[in-house]
Parts: C-alpha cells; sequence; structure tokens
C-alpha cells in the first residue's frame, strides 16, 4: 500500500498541462490529504500565460491549493501577507536558487510545510532534502520530506511542453480537451444580412476539417417568434461565447464562429439605442482573424430580412467599429470557393 501524506507539493511550470503532469498531480491527490500545486516560468512561454494556466488547474483541479505566479502575482500576493517581495527565480537560475523559493513560499505565502514532494526528475531527491532541511532549521526538530517519483523516464506519458508548445495540434492527445481549446485559433465572420456568412462558415469549416459556431442570434430570434427584447441580447451574447468556448475543445487547430458578439452589439444599437456595459466588453472579444463578408451579390430576401440598405448600412458599421476598436480585419469578396481562397492564404 502506497505511504499517505499529510500534505504534497507538486511544481511545475505547466506549459502546457499535460497528461504528463496530470498523472503527478493525481497520483498526489491519491496519496495525501491535502495537495499544494505551484507554478511559475520567467519568462512566461508562449501561448502558457499565467492566467491561462491558473484557469486550466481550477478547471481541472479545483481542490487543490494552488499558487500560480508572474511578478505582478507574486507583488500582490506579498502585499496581502505583509511580506516582502522577492524575485521570480529565472528558468536558468541553478537549483539552489529554485529550491530556496519554493521553500519561502510554503512557509512565507502558504505557511504550510510539506511532507512529500512529487515529481517525475531525478532532481526529487535533492529538491526534498533541500525542503527538508530548511523545514528542520524554522521547526527546530525534524521535518522529513519525502520524495515520490512517477514516471522518471516518460516511458507513460512520452511528451515533454517543449514539444507541445511546438506543434499542440498534432499532440493533442497529450492535451485534455481543456487545454487544447486555448490553442485553437478562433476565425470570426461578420457581415451584414445576406453577406454569404453563414454558406462560408459552413463551408470553411469542412475545407479547415474542424467545425463552426453556428449564430445563436438568428436561433433565439427563430424562438421567440422575432419578438427580441432589450436583455435578449446579452443573453445571446453570452450564449455564442459559450458555444464557442464548449466547441473549442473539440475543434481541430481552427474554430470558424458565424458571427462574434460584435454583431449582437450592433442590432442592439440599431434595435433599443442602447448597450449594456457587459455586451460592450463582450463585443471586444478578440478572435486568431476576423473576415468581413462584402455585401458584393444579390440582395436575397428570405423572409426575415429588411433590404439591401440595410444590408450595406451593416456592412459600412462593421467597418466603423473594427476601426475605431483598431481591430484587424479583411474584406472578403467574391463567390464562396474564391473566398475561401482568400481566408486559406492569410491563414497560411
Amino acid at each position: 500500500m502506497a505511504e499517505r501524506f499529510a500534505t504534497g507539493l507538486v511544481v511545475g511550470k505547466f506549459s502546457p498541462l499535460h497528461r504528463g503532469h496530470q498523472a503527478l498531480i493525481d497520483h498526489a491527490l491519491a496519496q495525501c490529504e491535502t495537495v499544494l500545486l505551484l507554478s511559475w516560468s520567467q519568462p512566461e512561454l508562449p501561448g502558457c500565460d499565467a492566467s491561462r494556466r491558473d484557469a486550466w488547474l481550477q478547471a481541472l483541479y479545483p481542490q487543490v491549493t494552488r499558487l500560480v505566479l508572474d511578478p505582478a502575482r507574486l507583488a500582490a500576493l506579498c502585499a496581502q501577507r505583509g511580506v516582502p517581495v522577492r524575485p521570480l527565480p529565472d528558468n536558468g537560475d541553478d537549483d539552489t536558487a529554485q529550491r530556496t523559493f519554493v521553500a519561502w513560499v510554503c512557509t512565507a505565502l502558504w505557511e504550510r510545510r510539506v511532507d512529500a514532494v512529487f515529481t517525475s526528475e531525478d532532481y526529487g531527491e535533492g529538491f526534498a532534502a533541500a525542503l527538508q532541511q530548511h523545514f528542520n532549521a524554522q521547526a527546530g526538530a525534524q521535518w522529513p520530506v519525502a520524495h515520490v517519483c512517477l514516471d522518471p523516464t516518460r516511458s507513460r506519458i512520452p511528451v515533454s511542453g517543449t514539444a507541445l508548445r511546438r506543434d499542440p495540434h498534432a499532440l493533442r492527445a497529450f492535451l485534455h480537451p481543456r487545454v487544447y481549446a486555448d490553442f485553437v485559433g478562433r476565425i470570426g465572420l461578420l457581415g451584414g444580412e445576406s453577406s454569404g456568412k453563414t454558406t462560408l462558415a459552413a463551408a470553411l469549416a469542412t475545407r479547415l476539417q474542424t467545425t463552426w459556431a453556428a449564430e445563436f442570434g438568428r436561433e433565439h430570434w427563430e424562438a421567440r417568434g422575432g419578438a427580441l427584447t432589450y436583455d435578449d441580447l446579452l443573453y445571446i451574447a453570452r450564449v455564442q461565447v459559450a458555444r464557442e468556448e464548449t466547441l473549442s475543445t473539440t475543434a481541430n487547430r481552427w474554430l470558424v464562429c458565424d458571427t462574434t458578439p460584435l454583431t449582437t452589439q450592433l442590432y442592439c444599437e440599431v434595435m433599443f439605442g442602447r448597450v449594456e456595459p457587459a455586451l460592450h466588453a463582450l463585443a471586444q472579444r478578440r478572435y486568431a482573424h476576423l473576415f468581413l463578408c462584402a455585401p458584393d451579390f444579390a440582395f436575397v430576401q428570405d423572409g426575415t430580412r429588411r433590404d439591401a440598405a440595410f444590408r450595406h448600412a451593416q456592412h459600412d458599421a462593421y467597418v466603423q467599429a473594427l476601426s475605431a476598436q483598431g481591430v484587424a480585419f479583411h474584406v472578403l469578396t467574391g463567390p464562396v470557393q474564391q473566398r475561401i481562397a482568400q481566408v486559406l492564404q492569410i491563414l497560411g
């Protein structure tokens, strides 16, 4: 039977959090009453900033006590605790600097001593010994710290953060869907009524071998019989964003979005002459690429749309709003296949 510990510690960059990290955390959870997670990277690594790593750990391990640090987070926490701030060790600093910092975090920020450290690394024994020495000096008595090592040869889960940062799409099997979703690029499509946006979204998703997020606003409008209230608009934007987040976990490299919350904001302005601050904030949502479908073919009336003049007004409103935000966008012209070619050229 595996030894049980009161408090275990797992330290890592988690850049990104992958299945190997998860196996180690799960192993610690199975053997400890309490698990502490500590993460920092100085400098941060591409696509793995502190807020993103914190969100991954919160989503997948809400039961652990965690600290995900960057310089600003560390300074704020030190101010809150009333302790002098100290710099984060650089990724290239020696073992002594790293271990001294971890010991300080345990005693100064967590105010806890750990009984075991969990690693998949050869340095684990020295790490545990350094923490034990620190805790012994602090407690004035023996405080043993065990090292529990899991899969040091990476034979069970053969992956590394370096390889995943290089190509998270090829190695997505080593990432939880919640983590992989943050590496999916969102392609936002905008356009006035009868500008071919939905047709393009479906065709582009097929070409990219991925999925697409349909426009919830249209679905909700139909469900309400065309009678929307002011509060409906914020609800529409929130559901659209939630739909994107959900579909990103199953998308392949790209998620094609058949609208963005900016569309909802513009409709809200037209329909009600005002916009909730929360909706305005959602309308600032960023996309990897934004494409505006030009109204360059005959207007098609399906019984729900206004007219060609309104379509052109919508197009102009998009141009004005995106320009005011300082957001780059590309105007797509011509038939569907020509527009797909234009998108693919920009995606590279």
